[in-house]
């Protein structure tokens, strides 16, 4: 596909959007925490809220979308696991509560309309559509950090879903395309390439069964984000998301919650729907709680302790591949007190590796101070990524830390690092010249943790001899962000990184690299 096809379908629906306000859904904007997360939002640093998740970029960062049912549902909607909201709208779309298009007075274009679609006259059941169409540029100088020939690529996403409402019950569907050309491509990944994807197909059942209680169950593909950011993500900055497949239940008060899931992983095929399967060799179960500590204004603390189980048939660490079964036990303590935002996660990871026994650590500080809420709204920032590593190559004890679904963005752009066996700080500053411009700036040093195991790239394999080499420098970045709201509906991001290698990739040869990408999103 050349890059005149991605670019002309993209630019009839651009044309065709107005600049109206998503009037039907609750937005409360709150402060960046730190360039260590990926995605397209707006915000507003006059009111203090939550920090962003570690998916989504500081320049995006508001609060997740209204509850779907607001006259019972009283745990804050911003804090109740069902994902993030991007300037009115939630990157997992059947989060979206778009009942106030039932009203004509509230619709200003023409694709409004098909945000309610009333199949009976009292509001009873009615259909909500919903689309994203994507087209991004990407340019990496040293691909894999190795020396050849510079790597470009166009990728295309299409999105369109729709959510149906009886009552109570609830079916939702999503398909999914991913389009890719450009130069020096090698193997495509199912993730950029993918001619058709069932991406989500789920019933559920919710409700308030007495009131002050919110509670439903659901069950199929869905995108789940329950959890410490670090650890657990949707994967925005690919073209098709990561999905699990399985069952979520969960109940919720005005000051606690808990979520119950049991899913299993997809493995993605690069062609029709057909080649998508579940992968039986995997298992992902637990329970996520939250307790919401303050709840002001300008003070809003939550607690979210977890504990899950992870299983994978076929895990690969060092030269041996096999069963693993690891235990998931920590906190996330995040929100906001005035001008300060912070993310802060605990985790211990334990459990068993082909008969070897795991220990690691996982530990995570992301912290946002808000200078000043007029003119270019100066936010200084800094955060601390820890993930213990060590006995990959060995017989001993695995202290390799591990994440679920999470992506590699937070750690490099160009997805040059992992953060397994890696510790990392990175200062960075954010400037706001109006409210639908950010720019944000990060320095980042990068350094191995146990010096007897490798370092690890971005889709976590290991960088070959790294478990050789002495030394702990494995390298510095420097990366520029620039986010643009154009209208509620269309938004801009510009990304930027050169990352040099330290001495322990330089000595396998690895050489710095510059990434740029920029891309442009609409939606409805």
């Amino acid at each position: 596909m050349s890059r005149t096809q991605f670019l002309l379908p993209l630019l009839a629906v651009s044309l065709s959007v107005s600049t109206s306000p998503v009037s039907a859904q609750t937005q409360e904007r709150i402060e960046p925490a730190a360039l260590l997360v990926i995605a397209e939002r707006a915000q507003d640093g006059a009111q203090q809220n939550i920090p962003p998740q570690k998916s989504t970029p500081p320049a995006e960062a508001v609060t997740p979308r209204a509850p779907s049912s607001p006259a019972t549902f009283t745990y804050p909607s911003q804090a109740d696991g069902f994902g993030i909201k991007l300037g009115g709208y939630n990157t997992s779309r059947w989060a979206e509560d778009w009942r106030g298009m039932r009203n004509p007075k509230k619709r200003d274009d023409p694709l409004d309309p098909l945000k309610y679609l009333p199949l009976a006259g009292d509001g009873f059941a009615y259909v909500t559509l919903s689309g994203e169409m994507r087209l991004r540029e990407q340019y990496v100088s040293q691909p894999s950090l190795l020396p050849g020939d510079h790597r470009q690529e166009q990728l295309f996403r299409i999105f369109a879903g729709a959510d149906l409402h009886v009552g109570p019950l609830r079916a939702y569907g999503e398909l999914a395309h991913g389009g890719l050309a450009g130069h020096n491509l090698g193997t495509p990944a199912a993730k950029s390439r993918n001619d058709l994807f069932a991406q989500q197909y789920f019933v559920e059942l919710s409700g308030a069964p007495v009131r002050g209680v919110n509670a439903g169950v659901r069950y199929g593909r869905q995108e789940f984000t329950d959890g410490a950011p670090g650890l657990i993500s949707v994967k925005d900055d690919n073209s098709i998301h990561t999905e699990l497949n399985g069952g979520r239940a969960w109940v919720s008060f005005a000051q606690f919650r808990a979520d119950v899931f049991d899913f299993k992983q997809t493995t993605l095929g690069l062609g029709g729907s057909g080649d998508d399967r579940i992968d039986d060799g995997t298992r992902f179960s637990g329970v996520t709680f939250g307790v919401v500590l303050a709840n002001q204004p300008k003070r809003k603390i939550f607690f979210d302790p977890f504990f899950w189980r992870e299983r994978n048939d076929t895990l690969k660490w060092g030269k041996a591949t096999g069963l693993e079964v690891r235990h998931y036990y920590g906190a996330r303590l995040w929100g906001s007190v005035n001008k300060l935002t912070f993310d802060w996660l605990v985790n211990h990871q334990g459990g068993d590796y082909r008969g070897r026994p795991i220990d690691a650590w996982f530990l995570q500080a992301a912290q946002t101070y808000s200078l000043s809420n007029k003119g270019l709204k100066p936010k200084p920032g800094i955060h601390f990524d820890y993930g213990s590593g060590g006995g990959a190559y060995g017989t001993g004890t695995i202290r390799n830390t591990r994440t679920i679904t999470a992506g590699s963005i937070a750690y490099s752009y160009q997805l040059a690092l992992n953060l397994t066996n890696l510790f990392q700080v990175s200062p960075n500053f954010t400037l706001s010249p109006s409210k639908s411009l950010d720019l944000t700036a990060e320095l980042q040093h990068s350094l191995r943790v146990d010096e007897n195991d490798a370092v690890y790239r971005g889709a976590g394999t290991a960088y070959a001899g790294t478990q050789l080499i002495k030394g702990a420098h494995v390298g510095d970045a420097a990366r520029l962000q620039a986010t643009w709201k154009v209208t509620p509906r269309v938004s801009v991001i510009g990304r930027y990184e050169y990352f040099e290698p330290g001495a322990v990739l330089k000595a396998v040869g690895s050489k710095g690299s510059h990434f740029l990408a920029g891309w442009v999103s609409v939606r409805f």
